[in-house]
């Protein structure tokens, strides 16, 4: 049996690429059937997400092929225009491959933790469907518990890497707590929904969302308890309630002024502001960080601080590919045990049923009347010399065919190396 990774990703294939063979959520079960019906394919998964799709597979042998082969064919896509993006990734390798994608080491944001619960999505829907067995799910479970080793071991995802994420750290570091403050988010799009996400989550306040259009602010405040929506129009009316504000629109022109900043300052009494500024072009005035008592970070700002973070991150991925190197050698180390628990699984058997036969004699002798004492020496010397005519037979052939190998290799087995030869 061997193990497979096979699939593209965002640092093989253009995301052009990468939807043609995205699997979605609604035909996954009947591509795991189809899957497991190619020649070779104990047990499969499929990670399907915008950054990649791979299969995981167990095989009989060597059916890396067939696979490859299937998925050209279950994709509808000639294999000279898939396969110079595709990788594949067998026993050791693959498992590294697991283990590295489920610790956030192979995504395009180094040490992100979604991509820990895709897999575990995968693993599910794999183990729903009845495509997973004894291996697979062995694999799956490993690199989980892997990637939990890697966060608490290493500082893999304490630093943000992202520029929503680092707008809100930076907003900790002044303010402390965030609670009892509020923040103007400016702009409704994928920045700004992840801005309030982290505020969220870090439990402000309070958050007002203002948009060009005030609809889709809405639908965005109305996924988080308290937050409400306004139009560009309003923003005046509310700036000096802001405690936190985090702009990321596409406007040419600046949506705020030096002069409507000083107008908040002076109605909260020059209580600090924290404003960070994502666009580009910039919302806010480059003026407004002469202002005392206002803390206005760019874009630019922030991607210093990601990078530092990013380097951060770099020296812990170093720490968490030894971790992976020592699981994946345990994972293969439990992978050879498998072929000794099978022979020892088949030499019980052979030992029971020469238990069987010889007690069965032994039971007709004591029907017959013969004495206990005798019965006893029968199933004894018998069962001994049963059990032991194999070995005996085969290490007598192994001396005469000079195989001092298997010799020494008995000695070890029947624990023999302390007695006198």
């Amino acid at each position: 049996m061997s193990l497979l990774a096979l699939g593209l990703n965002h640092k093989t294939a253009s995301l052009e690429i990468r939807e043609r063979v995205a699997f979605a959520p609604d035909t996954l079960q009947q591509a795991l059937n189809s899957l497991k019906q190619v020649q070779g394919v104990r047990e499969a998964a499929i990670v399907s997400t915008c950054n990649r799709t791979e299969l995981y597979c167990c095989l009989n042998g060597d059916s890396s092929q067939a696979v490859i082969n299937w998925f050209h064919q279950y994709h509808n896509i000639d294999a000279e225009q898939i396969t110079s993006y595709l990788f594949q990734h067998q026993d050791r390798e693959a498992i590294r491959h697991l283990l590295r994608v489920s610790s956030g080491l192979d995504s395009l944001v180094l040490g992100e933790p979604q991509i820990l619960g895709q897999i575990k999505t995968a693993y599910q829907n794999a183990s729903q469907f009845g495509s997973l067995n004894q291996q697979l799910n062995k694999l799956f479970q490993h690199a989980f518990s892997v990637a939990k080793q890697v966060r608490t071991d290493t500082a893999i995802g304490s630093s943000p890497v992202s520029v929503a994420f680092a707008a809100v750290s930076l907003a900790k570091q002044i303010f402390g707590d965030l609670k009892p403050l509020s923040a103007l988010m400016i702009g409704a799009g994928e920045t700004i929904e992840l801005a309030v996400r982290h505020l969220h989550a870090n439990n402000i306040g309070h958050i007002t969302i203002a948009n060009r259009t005030v609809e889709r602010a809405r639908t965005l405040a109305d996924e988080f308890d308290g937050a409400n929506a306004i139009s560009l129009n309003d923003i005046p009316n509310v700036l000096p309630q802001a405690d936190i504000l985090i702009s990321s629109t596409a406007s040419p022109l600046p949506i705020l002024g030096k002069g409507a900043v000083e107008h908040a300052l002076k109605v909260r009494k020059h209580r600090p502001m924290f404003m960070v500024d994502i666009a580009v072009p910039r919302d806010i005035e480059s003026q407004v960080s002469e202002l005392d008592d206002v803390y206005l970070y760019t874009v630019d700002d922030l991607e210093e601080v990601i990078e530092e973070n990013l380097q951060s991150r770099r020296e812990a991925a170093a720490q968490a590919e030894e971790i992976i190197e020592v699981h994946v050698e345990r994972f293969m180390a439990w992978l050879r045990s498998l072929d000794s628990v099978d022979t020892i699984k088949a030499y019980r058997q052979q030992a029971q049923h020469i238990q069987q036969d010889v007690l069965e004699q032994a039971q007709k002798r004591l029907a017959q009347g013969r004495p206990a004492n005798e019965v006893l020496d029968y199933l004894a010397h018998t069962l001994t010399n049963k059990l032991l005519h194999t070995p005996s037979k085969q290490l007598r052939e192994a001396g005469q065919n000079g195989q001092r190998e298997l010799i020494i290799a008995a000695r070890e087995l029947f624990n023999l190396n302390g007695l006198n030869r």
